[in-house]
């Protein structure tokens, strides 16, 4: 899930850059690509990625033996 708000995130970022535009409070293409980069960074950590499946199972869903 992550990853896929990273990408939109770089996309916005992407047309901020072509446009040479800038947000209110000076968020720039460069702001848009760094957050990019951190939302990769925590789907890349596993963060986000958990799935439920029931009360047992922990947080990946099984457990190794």
């Amino acid at each position: 899930m992550l990853a896929i708000v990273a990408a939109i995130i770089f996309g916005l970022g992407f047309l901020l850059d072509l446009l040479n535009a800038r947000i209110a409070a000076g968020i720039s293409g460069t702001t848009f690509m760094l957050l990019g980069l951190t939302l990769l960074a925590l789907h890349q950590a596993g963060i986000g990625t958990a799935s439920f499946r029931g009360s047992t199972g922990g947080w990946r869903g099984r457990t190794r033996r």
